[in-house]
Parts: structure tokens; C-alpha cells; sequence
């Protein structure tokens, strides 16, 4: 944890430690609460013991005492209290059992507990709407909080202030900060892969041009080739806005032209245009002879359909 979330925490324990509750009962309460851990070295817990055991002694009658104790633990009415005793009741029990950490801009709030205060303090919580998990570590009772949201109610419930309104800023900057590195991220990936495929798409259709292929191939991909080179940063969808084409018409075409620069030199797929040539007189010379080509040719009709002089 940093020395500024550190700082914070200090801050906001100083601050639920200086909550002054003007009902007796609520005093009562946290004294409770207090009185279930150990004595804390830390001053603004101090200072609130020897308050609330002052408190005491006031409505006892007595005279006061410079130990910093509560007294012995003693049983909290839980079922039988209503909610401000409740949440002063947890205050207390936060401040002698209880720790939170800020590291890594993860939120961590737990108490640990006798063993077996662990699954009723966690059934507890989970009444008052704040559900904890709870379990056993080294031989201690530990319940649980890791939910950001759950940990500021928790803490703003029991009294917690402007060091909350200072958690919960810190948090939405650093969620701020963690969607804006990702959208960084996935534009520069985007971005990357852009470059990369306009660069090859970029060779693909230098080196069809100086083979003169570039030429025999279909108005559209030739459009698009000529559109690239003009505007190699363009995207698919400006490219397309611009030729008045479908986008994927237009990815269509650039792959062509990538899968045809690929192919090795002499392959007659580099030229469509003569294979499809020599296909077309193949298919003229059969319908000729008078095979049936897909339709058959009526009497009076050679095979490509159209009657004879």
C-alpha cells in the first residue's frame, strides 16, 4: 500500500475515532464494540476510550480511571437494538478488530475475530444488508469484504465522512484510468494491425502493377487497389464511402489482391482474365458441337443461344 493510501487510512480511522454520538445508548454501543479487541496504540483510538470510559464512569457516578480500557468484552444486543446502536456497536468493533487496505487499487476490509464470532458477525452484516464472507485463518476468525461499493456503505453507514468522499474519488480515478489505458490499448492494437495490413496490401498491388496483372482484374478490385494507393491510411469503411461500395466489397477486393500476390509467378490463377478467356472458348467449341451446356440448345439455336443466320 502507498504512503498516500496509507495516509488515507489513517485519516479516515482518525475520523470514525472522533465521532462524538450524542445518544447515550450509542456510546454504550461502541464501548461494546471496543471492548472486543485489544487495546490499539493508535492516538485517536486512544483518546476515544479513555472518552467513552470517562462517559461511563460519569453515568456510574464514579471517579474516572487513567487505564485506556473499556472494560471486559461484553455481549452486544444485536437482535434487541435498533440501527444507530447497531452501526455505533460495528464502529467500534471496526476500529479494535478491524482493517483496511487500499494496495494495488484493490479495496480490502476485514475483521478478525474469535474463531467462532466469525460465522455470526458475517450473518450480521449480511442482515443489515452488507454480506461478508467468513473463514478461518491461523487459528482466527476473519470476515471479509473485497466489493468496493459494499466496503463505502459499510464505512459511510458508521459515520465515515470526507476521508470516504476521498476513497471513493481515488477510485473512480483509478477505474477512470484503467478504462482509458484500455481504450488506449485496443485503439493502438487496432491501429497496428491497420498499418500492417495497408502495408501489405500496399506491396500486393505494387507488384501486380509492375506485372501488368493488376490490369486484367475485375473494375471493382482494380478501384479499390487504385483508391488504396492513393489514400493508404484510409479504413475499410472510408474506402467504401468513397467508392460508393459495400465495405465487405471492398475487403473482398484487397484480399484478392493479397492471396494473388502470394501466388507464385507462373500460376494461372495470377491471370484470370486469359484463363477465363480460354474457358469461354472451350465452352463456345462444346455448345458448337452441340453439347448441352447447363440448358441444352433448342433446334434452330447454336449452343450459345442465339439463332443461326
Amino acid at each position: 500500500m502507498s504512503g498516500s493510501d496509507r495516509d488515507l487510512v489513517v485519516a479516515l480511522r482518525a475520523e470514525l475515532a472522533g465521532i462524538d454520538p450524542s445518544r447515550p445508548c450509542d456510546r454504550r454501543a461502541e464501548a461494546t464494540g471496543l471492548s472486543n479487541g485489544r487495546t490499539t496504540g493508535e492516538g485517536p483510538v486512544t483518546r476515544l476510550i479513555f472518552r467513552l470510559r470517562r462517559d461511563r464512569d460519569r453515568e456510574r457516578g464514579g471517579g474516572s480511571d487513567a487505564t485506556p480500557d473499556v472494560g471486559p468484552p461484553a455481549a452486544f444486543d444485536w437482535d434487541g437494538s435498533p440501527e444507530h446502536c447497531r452501526m455505533a456497536w460495528l464502529r467500534g468493533l471496526f476500529l479494535a478488530r478491524g482493517s483496511l487496505s487500499l494496495a494495488g487499487g484493490r479495496t480490502h476490509l476485514e475483521f478478525v475475530v474469535d474463531p467462532l464470532e466469525a460465522a455470526p458477525l458475517a450473518a450480521r452484516l449480511s442482515a443489515a444488508g452488507l454480506p461478508a464472507s467468513s473463514r478461518i485463518r491461523r487459528g482466527r476468525g476473519v470476515v471479509t469484504w473485497k466489493n468496493g461499493d459494499t466496503i463505502g456503505l459499510f464505512l459511510r453507514r458508521i459515520g465515515a465522512g470526507a476521508s470516504l468522499l476521498e476513497l471513493e474519488a481515488r477510485q473512480v480515478s483509478r477505474a477512470l484510468r484503467g478504462d482509458l489505458n484500455r481504450v488506449i490499448n485496443a485503439e493502438s492494437a487496432n491501429l497496428q494491425r491497420s498499418v500492417g495490413a495497408a502495408g501489405r496490401q500496399m506491396a500486393a498491388i505494387d507488384e501486380l502493377t509492375a506485372s501488368g496483372e493488376l490490369a486484367e482484374q475485375p473494375y471493382v478490385v482494380r478501384s479499390v487497389a487504385e483508391a488504396r494507393r492513393e489514400t493508404p491510411e484510409s479504413t475499410l469503411s472510408d474506402l467504401a464511402e468513397r467508392l460508393g461500395l459495400h465495405r465487405s466489397a471492398v475487403q473482398r477486393a484487397l484480399e484478392r489482391l493479397e492471396r494473388l500476390a502470394l501466388l507464385p509467378p507462373d500460376d494461372e490463377r495470377r491471370r484470370p482474365g486469359r484463363r477465363s478467356a480460354g474457358a469461354r472458348g472451350g465452352h463456345a467449341a462444346c455448345g458448337a458441337r452441340g453439347v448441352p451446356n447447363g440448358r441444352g440448345a433448342r433446334s434452330g439455336e447454336t449452343g450459345l443461344g442465339r439463332p443461326l443466320a
